[in-house]
């Protein structure tokens, strides 16, 4: 019966040792995806005030700007945050180039 005791009690050590170490590392990916995502998000408002004051459509950019919403829409991982913050960077710089033109 004691063994009992010592298997419960190894089990009850290995699965707080899990808990403390799963529980910083899944606090801090939350937080990456949530800046990630905050990110995205300005960069789409941004490229969407630069499309508003451009003089001239400019196809690429409204194609970029269109991947862009379609990924924050569909609210991915962190990679996906990524990459629609670099099409509505790419889509902002473009409208603005168009808008100095």
């Amino acid at each position: 019966m004691e063994w009992m005791l010592w298997v419960a009690g190894a089990a009850l050590l290995v699965a707080a040792g899990f808990g403390a170490a799963y529980a910083p590392r899944a606090r801090a990916r939350a937080l990456r995806r949530r800046t990630a995502w905050s990110a995205a998000r300005a960069a789409v408002e941004g490229a969407a005030i630069s499309r508003d004051a451009a003089a001239q459509p400019v196809a690429e950019a409204e194609a970029l700007f269109h991947r862009a919403e379609l990924l924050v829409a569909a609210d991915g991982g962190i990679t996906a945050a990524s990459e629609a913050e670099q099409c509505a960077v790419r889509a902002d710089l473009l409208w603005r180039a168009a808008a100095d033109a």
